[in-house]
């Protein structure tokens, strides 16, 4: 049944990132026939290459994919792609009733999803790329042993970036005016948490040991921009955030450019979500699984009328939001 939207709202879908996944992130997905199918196909793939004793069969429903089953789903060769898949399992299960998107935005891995979501690629594709990335982010952390994630907070970014180059550490990510995420190396991320506190900042450190969206992973970027380069891309239904820039991208030239950059390049998350908001976004959906996004979204730009399938105990409760926010 086609839904009547009002013709002043604007819809953004929201992709996360590593973070939020859990054991049971393909359930809602699979109430619906779409979302089931597209999830039994998706989360096995994600598993698939290379094959592995822990692994589940290509055959094995995506019920069983627990920490209990052996998969460790925070391992990121195993996060990115399933990430991916469970992002665009849910889109197959609300895409019958969910408006066509204005703008699409994805969080470091989740910026592949978007993609997804717009159609630049198939479901398929987008979980077979996402599995390549984390590969070639793997080879670089064997490359360079010894990196870490911490998320910093509570000071201006200014005076955190004095801070980390003082360390030898690198924006990886930046979420908020005084939030982020630095990497560098493990043996130095202790005297920088230290003097992140003495400073009146807070820290938390991350239990990742690729340090993401920093030059650490620069001897990725170009192996998988030819990846990107291989992969027939269609044309999109609508525009993505690009997040090291902030820019809408439509072109497989300028998806190529971004999402390889990205690697190795700082992502402004904030100024995506000011990017959003000056588009006239209305109203927003974070895709799951987590609700991070859609929770820096509504701190941000509280107008915007934001919430997160995570938010949701129905399929049908979705559905009915989207209609009262098109309103």
């Amino acid at each position: 049944m086609t839904m009547s939207y009002g013709v002043q709202s604007r819809l953004l879908l929201l992709c996360p990132g590593q973070g939020g996944q859990h054991a049971a992130m393909f359930d809602l997905a699979r109430s619906s026939p779409a979302g089931h199918d597209a999830s039994a196909q998706l989360a096995s793939l994600a598993l698939a290459a290379p094959a592995r004793p822990d692994r589940p069969s290509a055959n094995q429903p995506p019920t069983d994919l627990t920490l209990a089953s052996g998969v460790d789903i925070y391992a990121n060769r195993n996060a990115q792609p399933l990430i991916v898949a469970a992002t665009l399992s849910m889109w197959a299960a609300i895409r019958e009733f969910a408006p066509t998107p204005a703008l699409v935005a994805g969080y470091s891995i989740g910026e592949l999803s978007a993609y997804g979501i717009a159609g630049a690629w198939t479901p398929e594709t987008a979980v077979r790329l996402a599995a390549e990335r984390a590969q070639l982010m793997d080879d670089c952390a064997q490359a360079l042993p010894g990196q870490t994630l911490t998320a910093i907070s509570g000071l201006a970014l200014s005076r955190t970036a004095s801070l980390l180059a003082e360390h030898a550490f690198y924006m990886s990510i930046e979420n908020g005016d005084d939030t982020c995420i630095a990497g560098g190396p493990a043996n130095r991320v202790q005297a920088l948490e230290q003097a992140v506190h003495a400073a009146g900042g807070r820290s938390t450190r991350l239990p990742v040991e690729v340090a993401s969206h920093t030059p650490y992973m620069q001897a990725a970027v170009a192996p998988f921009a030819a990846a990107l380069q291989r992969t027939e891309f269609q044309t999109m239904s609508a525009p993505v955030l690009a997040g090291i820039a902030a820019i809408t991208v439509n072109t497989k030239t300028q998806a190529v450019d971004q999402l390889s950059r990205q690697l190795a390049e700082t992502i402004h998350w904030s100024a995506c979500m000011d990017a959003a908001a000056e588009a006239g976004i209305t109203y927003a959906l974070e895709m799951g699984p987590g609700a991070a996004l859609s929770r820096m979204l509504q701190s941000r730009h509280p107008h915007i009328n934001t919430r997160s399938v995570a938010d949701f105990r129905t399929l049908d409760g979705i559905r009915k939001w989207l209609e009262r926010a098109a309103e």
